[in-house]
């Protein structure tokens, strides 16, 4: 290592420094007179809501993009004189990494080797250093294409480290991973760290961020906080409160506090209501609420993404336009969706077996489970998207094995991947979907508008759905599942990626439609959003390994001290438990 570099990683210098960064897009500031600096050693995180800035600072520092106005060193390189420098003392990892699907774990590790110019001495050695680190050895003969999410984020991360670079940009490398492949990805980040490496983690998950030393806060191309997460959080001290177990419909008393002026953020939380109060609020806002639902109001320590919330202005509201416009629905069962037995092989591979279970009508069901532990392959079998091997499935009494087009038609579902058409701009795909659900005349034109509205889609009906930022892309997904106002939605990981603020909104929709008594099955990586749920099961080696309500769960894994129990604690101790289970057999 040069004295250059030396001095470059040490403590007192830091590692990446931008100085009034401005970057301009046809039509955008994307970044506004950014001023940060990103330190050796030490993890930081970029936060901030869809279109905030956060990918294209990320490619500045990378040396990819050129800023406008301003400057970015690395390591004393500046990344434009020194673009050459800069991609050999870096290493990035994109948001939609480049692996290629069609070669094995090997042959992409290889491939990248010999762009990063790696001499072919060290190959071994260093490819035997990286499966080691990431854990990848027994698969490097399988396909990248057919590794888990959090497997393609390991090999996407030992691709980005081929070169044993000095700083790490990480793009959201947590989206659509479960919890126990983001607990190995945050122990080879910290490993990395502990080494003397600035790592640069950009996430959706705003529990990631709090576990971060430092945090860059973007929004709307300015940053607005840097700092440590406690820094931000403290400010919300006293603002943060939660309904305790309220009685009857948990979901009408936020929407209620989400409707006051007062209230500037709400979730579900189990039975539970939390809430957080604007500035100058108190409890005294929150307690007509308790008195009203014969619940008590209790204090609680508030979180970072409480202070992230409210420094945005607060979520949205919590009426929903779209479940308003929506009749209630009658079943003639209160089951709406169930399976027996329900089971899916591919070849010698079993995704799901022999899985069980009831959905009430107005239930909001999660099904929960690492990667690869049969969730999607178990979705699309309900949908009538693919043929169980065995076993059977109805949907809102229709057997759909015998009725699959009848059940297909009460139901609306929103792939994982984003599934609408490219080539088709957003009307297009509106009115595509509106025709496959056999909407026509003024009704399909009715509802195409009441789409457009409720999404706020207006100036985007000329794009191309690829041109939308995330969070509109999912937005239009969700339109068209709910074009011919289902009974039943199906949504598969219907946040992955997308920023707190969006997913509140999401959420406000669906818990308005279960109050009309859509019934709603959802999978999930983010375990707060799987507290909204009634029922929660949980997916594990093709097995339904647990089933009840998110608060009872938690009970399961609670320990004999004060510490309560979280979603995510329960997800990694019910797994511990069946594999130690699973062993002494």
């Amino acid at each position: 290592m040069s004295t250059a570099t030396a001095d470059a990683l040490s403590a007192s210098a830091p590692s990446i420094r931008v100085d009034g960064v401005v970057k301009r897009f046809p039509g955008v500031v994307a970044l506004d007179g950014i001023c940060a600096e990103i330190l050796p050693g030490r993890l930081t995180g970029l936060v901030g809501p869809d279109g905030a800035g956060k990918t294209t600072l990320m490619r500045l520092m990378a040396g990819l993009l050129r800023p406008d106005e301003g400057r970015i060193t690395l390591l004393g390189r500046d990344t434009v004189r020194d673009q050459g420098e800069i991609a050999e003392l870096t290493g990035y990892m994109p948001q939609r990494f480049g692996l290629y699907e069609d070669l094995s774990v090997m042959e992409n590790l290889q491939l990248y080797a010999e762009l990063r110019e790696l001499p072919a001495a060290q190959h071994k050695e260093t490819f035997e250093r990286l499966l080691d680190f990431t854990k990848l050895g027994p698969f490097t003969k399988r396909l990248a294409g057919r590794l888990s999410g959090g497997m393609k984020q390991k090999l996407g991360l030992a691709c980005a480290l081929m070169a044993r670079p000095h700083v790490l940009l990480l793009d959201e490398p947590g989206v659509g991973v479960d919890p126990v492949s983001r607990q190995d990805l945050w122990r080879m980040v910290g490993e990395l760290t502990d080494g003397g490496m600035a790592v640069l983690w950009s996430t959706a998950y705003l529990d990631e961020a709090e576990q971060c030393e430092s945090v860059l806060l973007l929004n709307a191309g300015r940053l607005e906080f840097a700092g440590k997460p406690e820094e931000l959080t403290r400010r919300l001290e006293g603002r943060s409160f939660r309904i305790r177990e309220p009685a009857g419909d948990r979901r009408r008393v936020l929407a209620q506090a989400l409707d006051l002026s007062a209230i500037s953020d709400g979730v579900i939380q189990g039975l539970s209501v939390r809430l957080v109060t604007r500035a100058g609020a108190s409890i005294d806002a929150v307690r007509p609420l308790a008195d009203a639902a014969q619940a008590r109001v209790e204090s609680v320590a508030p979180r970072f993404e409480d202070a992230f919330v409210d420094l945005l202005g607060g979520g949205p509201g919590g009426t929903s336009v779209i479940a308003e416009l929506m009749p209630p629905v009658a079943l003639a069962n209160d089951i709406a969706v169930s399976c027996t037995n329900l089971t899916r092989r591919f070849g010698d591979f079993t995704a799901t077996d022999r899985v069980s279970f009831e959905v009430r009508q107005g239930e909001i069901f999660g099904l929960l489970g690492p990667n690869g532990a049969g969730k999607s392959t178990t979705f699309k079998m309900l949908c009538g998207l693919l043929k169980p091997s065995a076993g059977s499935a109805h949907v809102v009494g229709l057997n759909l094995a015998k009725a699959a087009s009848a059940a297909k038609n009460q139901l609306g579902y929103m792939a994982q991947k984003f599934s609408l058409y490219g080539l088709l701009s957003v009307r297009q795909n509106l009115e595509f979907s509106a025709g496959v659900y056999g909407l026509s005349g003024a009704q399909k034109q009715e509802r195409i508008d009441e789409m457009i509205e409720a999404f706020e889609l207006q100036r985007f009906l000329a794009a191309e759905p690829n041109d939308l930022s995330l969070g509109y892309k999912q937005r239009l997904a969700l339109a068209c599942a709910l074009m011919h106002r289902p009974p039943v939605l199906f949504l598969d990981e219907p946040t992955s990626g997308v920023d707190p603020i969006t997913r509140r909104e999401f959420w406000t929709h669906i818990n308005g439609l279960v109050r009309k008594g859509v019934t709603v099955m959802v999978t999930t990586h983010f375990m707060d959003e799987a507290e909204y749920c009634d029922r929660v099961a949980l997916m594990y080696r093709a097995q339904l390994i647990a089933l009840d309500t998110p608060d009872a769960l938690k009970r399961q894994v609670a320990r004999h001290d004060d510490h309560e129990p979280t979603m995510e604690d329960a997800f990694i101790e019910l797994i511990k438990r069946f594999d130690a289970q699973a062993a002494a057999r």
